[in-house]
């Protein structure tokens, strides 16, 4: 008989809490007015869109005026350096080729639009980072130049969940804006794999640009929400009716803008136990993978410059995709990593910009948990796991 399936791939999408879908579904039903009309469906509509804007305002302690809706990460991504960028090149009185600062180990929908910038004009300096994947201050500090626009740099890592000194760099910047006044440098990040488990108070992490999203909160897909410090302005990259003070144009989502309210609210209250939670199981995975000799974890160890629920594993000689499909026979879900991060040489740019060859970035699979994950399932996993490996090395 078939164990119960245990999902690890929380890091692409996670289901859908119960307390946000009763909250989303008269907005799905019965409440269908749209957020522009005047009569009583539009203006409960209204006020359902702009409570929700309270309550991702209160976690990111800010003002509601300050978060704009959006149809998820990779859009607000997009805003965020397009129309950062764009805005910066075509209204400022200073002429100077744009410079970005990113890494080389950022999301594709951060790289893509920088890339595109590139093409338009613009300079990039994509940093190295270390084995572990972290950057340093020192690094951005040097990179920094005359004509630097805006800096980029992801709070998490998908693949390999090394959390990045955010705030840090945003001291650092302060400082360096008090000695270059008359330059204007933002500071975007892109939250999405931080929500469930860091701190996002925008205040304390000194950014001027921030992303999240609902499909990795238990929220639905589909939507997000990008911070926008006031006094900061963006190039649209939508044209239409002018919805969200004219930089998202569009009807609003208004059941999965709901949703994405009340999963981030239920997240900032459940963040604390449930990152010990998850470190204690992360850290049991981790002992049974060395006691059984399973593979090298990628990244940073079971400290606090990783997420409590990533495990990133080289298992050497073993194709990943083949891995993957064994262990899903045997009930198990997880990944080779991001969806979105292969390129045309068919393995992670992230596993090589920590120094794995391409063979090696190949032979790798991500366990991401989650609020559903026991104790109990990482000895069924660690079991599945070697017995799989075991077939696999005499096929």
């Amino acid at each position: 008989m078939l164990h119960k399936r245990i999902y690890l791939d929380h890091a692409a999408a996670t289901p859908l809490d119960s307390r946000v879908f009763s909250v989303m579904k008269p907005f799905l039903i019965s409440e269908h007015g749209n957020p522009s009309a005047l009569y009583r469906s539009g203006v409960v509509a209204r006020q359902a869109v702009e409570s929700a804007r309270r309550q991702v305002a209160d976690v990111l302690h800010t003002n509601p005026d300050m978060i704009v809706f959006t149809s998820g990460g990779t859009e607000g991504n997009n805003m965020a350096i397009l129309g950062a960028v764009r805005q910066l090149k075509n209204h400022s009185a200073r002429k100077a080729r744009p410079h970005i600062i990113t890494t080389t180990i950022e999301h594709s929908s951060v790289l893509e639009p920088i890339r595109q910038l590139e093409k338009e004009g613009c300079a990039v300096t994509y940093l190295p980072v270390d084995s572990n994947g972290l950057i340093t201050v020192e690094q951005i500090k040097k990179a920094l130049k005359k004509n630097t626009v805006l800096i980029s740099i992801g709070y998490v890592n998908n693949e390999i969940g090394t959390i990045q000194p955010i705030a840090e760099i945003g001291k650092m910047l302060l400082q360096y804006r008090k000695q270059n006044p008359k330059q204007t440098v933002l500071f975007h990040t892109d939250a999405c794999q931080a929500v469930n488990y860091c701190d996002l108070s925008v205040e304390r992490l000194h950014v001027d640009l921030m992303t999240v999203n609902g499909s990795k909160i238990y929220g639905p897909k589909g939507v997000g929400a990008l911070f926008v410090r006031r006094g900061v302005m963006l190039e649209s990259i939508m044209y239409g009716g002018g919805q969200e003070k004219g930089m998202r144009s569009g009807t609003e989502n208004v059941a999965a803008i709901v949703g994405f309210g009340k999963a981030l609210e239920l997240v900032e209250k459940m963040k604390e136990k449930e990152a010990k939670r998850l470190r204690q199981i992360q850290i049991s995975f981790l002992s049974q993978l060395q006691k059984q000799s399973i593979g090298v974890v990628n990244g940073p160890q079971c400290t606090d410059e990783r997420l409590p629920n990533n495990l990133n594993i080289h298992i050497p000689n073993i194709e990943a995709e083949t891995l993957i499909l064994y262990l899903d026979a045997a009930g198990i879900e997880c990944s080779a990593g991001s969806a979105c991060s292969t390129d045309s040489y068919g393995s992670s740019h992230v596993l090589r910009a920590i120094g794995l060859s391409e063979k090696q970035a190949k032979e790798c699979i991500r366990l991401t948990m989650g609020r559903g994950t026991k104790k109990e399932d990482s000895v069924f996993v660690i079991k599945q796991l070697s017995r799989t490996l075991r077939l696999l090395n005499t096929m």
